[in-house]
């Protein structure tokens, strides 16, 4: 069980978007969910973020950017101090998997919805 805030980085307010489908399963979970993204909008009620906001008590990062625009988000992520960062499918990034591990960071390469769904998160 999550004990703290999820960052989806990533987010949009596509409803067709993966990122945002994530938003929704995690606010139907009762989840403390941050959405960020590159545009602003909202998912159900929640806002989207852009840029590199500073939040607390951040326990998962959920990434939903591919690997060719992550590294600009490194040393944000690190900063944040999670206990985990989710790689979803198409996001996986073994340069910075490594990194986080050095960092004392759990890489995880899954699908956050389906963690989700079988109670796993």
């Amino acid at each position: 069980m999550v004990n703290g805030k999820t960052i989806v980085l990533g987010a949009s307010p596509n409803p067709i978007r993966f990122s945002h489908k994530a938003v929704k399963s995690l606010l139907r979970y009762e989840k403390e969910v941050v959405a960020i993204g590159f545009r602003k909008g909202q998912i159900v009620e929640e806002d989207i973020l852009v840029g590199q906001p500073h939040i607390e008590n951040v326990q998962t990062v959920s990434i939903y950017i591919g690997s060719s625009r992550q590294s600009e988000y490194y040393d944000y992520i690190i900063s944040l101090k999670p206990k985990r960062v989710i790689f979803n499918p198409g996001t996986v990034n073994p340069d910075f998997m490594a990194r986080l591990k050095n960092e004392g960071i759990e890489p995880v390469n899954a699908c956050m919805l389906v963690m989700l769904n079988e109670g796993e998160f």
